[in-house]
């Protein structure tokens, strides 16, 4: 099958391109995208999680029957998806996760109270998710995606990533992504849409496969993102796809991630 080894996903915006540059050291620069690394690993491994465990959680009837939601968070250096019930929300079942994230290392299959440090998190996030719904946040969900919620603590405050999801064949959804900052009682501080819509990545293009991605940044977002690499992580493996990178008019590089590397390399 021929390849298209390159595709574009989004045309740069002229007034974006002739504006001027922003000025960043390559020291300044590496210590951003290794953040940005870090930050986009931690929220593969929170929704690799929850994609196994809810998956494994609808494969058990007794389960499924009781089903009401999830929600992960980390605990030390280990990932744990707590299921809950219809009643009370109490957790039907636990998945943790530490190294291998195509599986849970130890499986709990029994009715608790959650702990107050559970119960804590909940509370924080249904009150954010109460929040972003918000007309002023202009919140859009395109049809055949579905938002997805990280949230993670972040020293005395808060982090609600939202990123897209799909159960379309052949495509890898980046864009339409959020991050929240909260106060440590979720009360919304300050917040950013990373990119301005949803930049579907097709897989096929008149059936010939693609083995690469690009897109560009504005200049309110000139560097790649976490929910970039999230989603990549997430999805590339399914079409045996390496690789993406992003341009930024901003900073006048790209910037290519690796998926077999894990690394993020400047051209």
């Amino acid at each position: 099958m021929k390849k298209v080894s390159f595709l574009v996903l989004a045309f740069f915006l002229s007034s974006v391109l002739y504006s001027q540059t922003i000025e960043m050291s390559d020291v300044m620069l590496k210590t951003k995208l290794d953040s940005i690394l870090v930050e986009g690993n931690l929220l593969y491994h929170y929704e690799k999680s929850a994609w196994i465990s809810t998956d494994l959680a609808m494969e058990n009837p007794i389960i499924k029957e009781d089903y009401s939601g999830f929600f992960v968070y980390q605990d030390l250096a280990v990932i744990k998806v707590i299921i809950l019930g219809k009643k009370n929300q109490n957790c039907i079942a636990e998945y943790s996760f530490e190294h291998d994230f195509s599986k849970p290392k130890s499986t709990v299959i029994e009715g608790r109270e959650l702990s107050p440090k559970e119960q804590d998190l909940l509370n924080i996030r249904k009150k954010i998710l109460k929040s972003v719904s918000k007309k002023k946040y202009e919140l859009k969900i395109p049809d055949g995606y579905r938002p997805n919620f990280v949230l993670l603590p972040n020293a005395e405050k808060f982090k609600l990533y939202i990123i897209m999801g799909t159960s379309q064949n052949d495509v890898i959804p980046f864009g339409n992504d959020y991050l929240f900052i909260t106060d440590k009682f979720g009360n919304i501080e300050t917040w950013q849409k990373f990119h301005s819509r949803i930049i579907p990545g097709y897989t096929k293009i008149d059936g010939n496969k693609v083995t690469a991605f690009t897109h560009s940044h504005l200049r309110t977002t000139p560097l790649i993102t976490a929910t970039d690499i999230c989603s990549f992580m997430l999805y590339a493996p399914l079409y045996d796809i390496n690789e993406f990178s992003v341009y930024s008019p901003a900073i006048g590089k790209y910037m290519k991630y690796n998926f077999k590397e894990n690394k993020i390399t400047i051209n």
